[in-house]
């Protein structure tokens, strides 16, 4: 019902953006055939590859066909919502006009035409959409952004005042073709010299196999305190068709081993502690948990907590910032710092001087940078890598540098 309802959308999408090029070339014959042929041949395409369970196997068709089909679909969404907009003037127009015909005894008045001139512009924005797609896709995949975040703790200990962490997210390295510009990337981070790093979740779409081939690249990230990482929603295969439970399993469990040949320390339900100057602090890491029902949720919050004391900071690893207020401010042990992933800024948006939109602040209230309530704080990454659109538009893949201090005056 779900597939159905989504399907009926982009059709009524594509059909109500086709207005405007039919206003802009009135009586065309060969305008409907191509641009119907287009939609008909990309759907039926997503269709076979994504639907059809192909994409366990094949990552890089799938890409690219999702990835052309934002860049057709979305600039064609945000035609027909300028046209929706205009419809609701002709509304009113008519509306007007026929409350006084009425009131002059006149025939109603049937409507009025769709402006040639907003159709033209409703047209050249999707143009320009479409362009900016091309270009995100092109030259934006791997255009990181060093992001540098200063963070103010009320318990950090002495020894660790000015501790510096990098974060890095949602690799998808399913997604990820140019391994040399992945190196260079890993090279940036080492060269802002962390005392440690973290990684929150989604090393890959679908496939352990999908990493393999970065292992040799990731395993050279170094921090004196270490690597540490935690497991996101895509990494439990659960978007994948599986011949049986057993090699589902087996699919997470080579993603578990892949973590510690890269030599990262993965976080599941548990903390570790790490010691300076004989002063300690925490790291925690839980399993994917989401507070909405469409995600699986496998952390045990309590788990990666229990027998922490109050008194020490933590700095917890969860994926999804939904988490944070659902579980997180909640929990006893007060958790300082918490570190997330998954919305990927949508790959779509702008950040303007302080302003920043994207269309997944309508789904998730914290979906990119720093956050605080309650002398407790959360950093949600725009992600490493990408996945369904190939590309960025406004939100660039980001590399954090977080520099801890103590609040405690």
């Amino acid at each position: 019902m779900r597939t159905l309802s989504l399907f009926a959308f982009v059709i009524g999408i594509e059909l109500y953006a086709y207005q405007a090029l039919a206003t802009i070339f009135p009586g065309s014959s060969i305008l409907p055939i191509i641009y119907f042929s287009i939609t008909a041949i990309l759907i039926a395409a997503v269709l076979l590859f994504v639907n059809a369970g192909l994409k366990k196997r094949v990552n890089l068709p799938r890409g690219v066909l999702t990835g052309t089909f934002f860049m057709l679909f979305i600039p064609k969404l945000f035609t027909a919502i300028l046209l929706l907009g205009e419809d609701i003037v002709r509304l009113g127009k008519t509306l007007a006009m026929g409350i006084v015909h009425v009131a002059g005894n006149e025939s109603f008045y049937l409507g009025t035409e769709r402006s040639l001139v907003w159709s033209i512009i409703s047209v050249s924005i999707a143009g320009l959409l479409s362009l900016s797609f091309v270009y995100g896709a092109l030259f934006n995949v791997y255009n990181y952004k060093v992001r540098k975040v200063n963070v103010k703790l009320m318990k950090l200990p002495k020894a660790f005042d000015g501790l510096k962490v990098v974060q890095i997210s949602d690799i998808h390295s399913g997604s990820l073709t140019d391994k040399a510009a992945v190196q260079k990337a890993v090279e940036k981070i080492n060269s802002l010299h962390p005392d440690v790093i973290f990684f929150t979740g989604d090393l890959v779409n679908n496939l352990a196999t999908e990493a393999v081939s970065f292992v040799d690249v990731f395993k050279h990230l170094q921090a004196p305190h270490g690597v540490y990482s935690v497991l996101g929603n895509h990494d439990y295969g659960d978007y994948a068709a599986w011949p049986s439970e057993e090699s589902k399993q087996n699919n997470l469990n080579m993603l578990k081993k892949i973590h510690g040949e890269m030599g990262w320390r993965l976080l599941l339900n548990e903390h570790v502690k790490i010691e300076k100057d004989g002063e300690k602090i925490v790291v925690a890491g839980v399993e994917n948990w989401s507070a909405s029902g469409r995600f699986h949720s496998y952390g045990k919050l309590d788990a990666a907590l229990h027998g922490i004391q109050d008194a020490i900071t933590v700095l917890l690893l969860s994926h999804d910032p939904s988490h944070w207020e659902a579980e997180i401010l909640k929990h006893p042990a007060h958790v300082d710092l918490t570190f997330s992933g998954h919305t990927h800024g949508m790959q779509f948006g702008f950040e303007l001087f302080n302003i920043k939109w994207s269309p997944v602040k309508y789904i998730y209230k914290q979906w990119a940078g720093l956050y605080s309530k309650n002398n407790q704080h959360l950093y949600v990454n725009r992600g490493f890598g990408v996945i369904g659109y190939p590309g960025r538009v406004g939100i660039l893949p980001e590399i954090t540098v977080f520099t801890l201090a103590s609040d405690n005056k």
